[in-house]
């Protein structure tokens, strides 16, 4: 109250004022802990293709912009990749996934 700054404001236990100024609280407390853990998570959040060298953020972002997923990057053609990425960039992260790729195994009879 103006002119009254210092003194607390003492609302009854079953006003509905209180009520409001309570949920307001509670909802602005839960909205900054979610807000925290999101940016947490994501911060947490890597990549396999951070690995390959000379592949940054900026092309690991063009590289899931156009297609989607990990699994479609390690499906694509090499022509495809060189389109988003260019070649050098298209041949190392080729040669990235070449080294680790699981030998076939073969069936002995």
């Amino acid at each position: 109250m103006y002119g009254q700054e210092n003194e607390p404001i003492q609302l009854d236990h079953y006003s509905p004022v209180l009520h409001l100024i309570q949920t307001i609280r509670d909802e602005a407390h839960r909205f900054a802990i979610t807000f925290h853990r999101n940016r947490r998570s994501a911060a947490r959040l890597t990549s396999e293709l951070e690995q390959v060298d000379g592949i940054g953020s900026k092309t690991i972002a063009k590289l899931l912009r156009e297609f989607g997923s990990l699994e479609r990057v390690r499906q694509a053609t090499p022509e495809e990749l060189a389109k988003v990425i260019g070649t050098v960039a298209s041949r190392r992260l080729r040669e990235f996934y070449a080294d680790r790729a699981v030998p076939e195994l073969k069936v002995l009879n």
